[in-house]
């Protein structure tokens, strides 16, 4: 189930709140004495995160479970950059379980939210690799208050009495971000060393790709080599985006207009990436942005404007 990003998050007694983990969503299967360990685009990540995988081993036979696996830094926050890394601090890697599909070959998906989550419960193994995500039950201005204080990325409000709809994203279920930043789709490059300068990025409006920006800081020399190799066998001769080229640069100098497309190589839409910016403008560019990691486990086709 996916989470519609909303520039104010509901309010009410029907609602309940989380904190916006910073890691890969990964859902959990335990067929007979197995365990697989699926990633949103369904790739199997036993070999990635075999800690978290035997960590759930005491599951239920023919149970699935819904959650976040992230890497908790030096200052107890979750770090995405830890988790990209996470083979030099394996210690770190933290499983936080949050919903409950199927248990013991019975589905939960029709049973309200509040129910799935007591038999989560009471079945998830506990141990130093897994933990519930805590769950409040206050007004939002609480949550808001104690996420800033802390550094938070941002908060997930979900109907109490929701049912758990695979792949829809009904507002049932909402996010809203404190920081600025958040995953685009890669729809080309300019050349330069270690095989790119900047990466030419959007974000999807319906079944359109709206270009946002290019990127140039936050790399290094291996991560710029890192992304190219990503750029192998998805070249294309067709520019993806549906708002170029656009009539002028703009005042922050982010347009891309018909002469600067001259310099750029354009790929199929399949690449996500994290992105951090300061804002955005009027005409849907980002300022000052900069490159956080690649994205493997994002569906492109989902990738949207989140509104702070």
């Amino acid at each position: 189930m996916e989470c519609l990003p909303v520039a104010k998050l509901p309010e009410g007694s029907e609602w309940s709140y989380e904190i916006k983990l910073d890691g890969y969503r990964l859902e959990a299967v335990k067929a007979g004495r197995k365990v697989t360990v699926y990633s949103r685009r369904k790739t199997v990540l036993n070999e990635r995160f075999p800690a978290i995988a035997a960590a759930l081993a005491r599951l239920p036979a023919s149970t699935v479970i819904d959650g976040e696996v992230c890497a908790i830094g030096a200052s107890g926050l979750t770090d995405f950059n830890l988790l990209q890394n996470f083979r030099t601090a394996e210690a770190q890697i933290h499983y936080f379980a949050f919903d409950i599909l199927v248990h013991k070959g019975k589905s939960l998906l029709k049973v309200p939210l509040d129910g799935r989550r007591a038999i989560l419960a009471d079945v998830l193994p506990t141990n130093e690799r897994l933990s519930l995500s805590v769950v409040d039950y206050r007004p939002v201005a609480h949550m808001l208050k104690f996420v800033k204080a802390q550094g938070l990325e941002g908060i997930v409000a979900k109907r109490t009495d929701s049912e758990y709809e695979p792949g829809k994203r009904t507002g049932l279920w909402s996010k809203h971000r404190i920081n600025q930043g958040q995953e685009f789709v890669v729809g080309g490059y300019t050349p330069g060393s270690n095989g790119f300068d900047a990466l030419i990025v959007g974000f999807y409006r319906g079944k359109e790709l709206i270009y946002a920006s290019r990127v140039r800081a936050g790399f290094v020399p291996a991560t710029r080599r890192e992304v190219a190799a990503k750029f192998k066998g998805r070249q294309s001769a067709k520019c993806p985006f549906v708002n170029l080229p656009q009539k002028d640069a703009g005042r922050w100098g982010q347009g891309l207009t018909a002469e600067k497309m001259k310099d750029c190589i354009w790929l199929k839409p399949e690449i996500v990436v994290r992105i951090d910016f300061l804002e955005w403008t009027g005409a849907d560019h980002l300022r000052h942005t900069k490159f956080v990691a690649l994205r493997d486990d994002k569906d492109p086709r989902k990738v949207v404007k989140e509104e702070n």
